[in-house]
């Protein structure tokens, strides 16, 4: 339905359409700026801040050491499956963007030869993702063991590192790579306005399998309807999609 709104001054009037659906903009409050020519109206996500800030910190640090405790024997059989199956490093580190565009290096089993890097422009070409992460069913330059390791993300639980440096959470968006990052519409960098996370709204909904507008439909509304208990239903279903293997590769 249409709206009418009275700009700023009392100069006019602006039109808004104001979806039927309030649904989706339950948890939010309503923001109006003003341009040069018109009223705008929009919602101001309700990110974490104070408490609520240093609530999910609390989450994601316990939930960080507690998970590196009890996996410390899977974390070794795990590295030295990597080691003995193809030579470099156990370990392989990326530079992905993080909140507010600030990069840092994101840690993960390595599954791949170690030339992949230098390999991947010859094959963007032949992307199985979504248009905003480049992904292939049948990369070439995965290991054995980097198969396997992919279709349980079991490749990614040294990445509980990085949600202890602060760099990640264990709940948001996914970090993209820089020249992904460029690509990013103003309504895409909303994704930034918060930590990126080892799982999220995207990777228990379909993960790969989605299409670019729904993926970028999940992590906006996890951006603009976070809560803690968003956070904890969130992880809860990770383990189910995690175990199914669905949309992983």
């Amino acid at each position: 339905m249409l709206r009418q709104i009275t700009r700023p001054g009392g100069e006019g009037t602006a039109r808004m359409r104001e979806a039927a659906d309030a649904e989706d903009v339950r948890d939010t409050a309503l923001a109006l700026r003003d341009t040069s020519e018109h009223a705008l109206a929009g919602t101001a996500p309700p990110r974490p801040e104070g408490p609520a800030r240093a609530l999910k910190r609390m989450l994601d640090v316990s939930g960080a050491l507690a998970g590196l405790l009890a996996l410390a024997p899977l974390l070794l059989l795990l590295g030295l499956l990597v080691r003995l199956d193809s030579p470099g490093p156990v370990l392989f580190t990326q530079q992905r963007v993080g909140a507010h565009g600030r990069l840092f290096r994101m840690v993960k089993f390595r599954t791949m030869v170690p030339d992949a890097e230098a390999r991947l422009p010859e094959l963007l070409e032949s992307s199985d993702g979504n248009g905003l992460l480049f992904k292939m069913r049948s990369d070439p330059r995965v290991t054995r063991i980097g198969t396997w390791l992919r279709r349980f993300s079991l490749d990614e639980l040294p990445q509980l590192l990085n949600v202890l440096a602060g760099d990640m959470s264990l709940v948001g968006p996914r970090p993209p790579l820089p020249h992904e990052a460029e690509r990013f519409t103003p309504v895409m960098r909303r994704r930034q306005r918060v930590r990126p996370g080892m799982t999220g709204l995207w990777q228990v909904s379909g993960r790969s399998d989605l299409g670019q507008e729904e993926s970028i439909r999940l992590d906006l509304s996890y951006v603009d309807h976070w809560s803690l208990g968003l956070d904890l239903v969130i992880l809860a279903r990770t383990f189910r999609a995690v175990v199914r293997a669905e949309g992983a590769y």
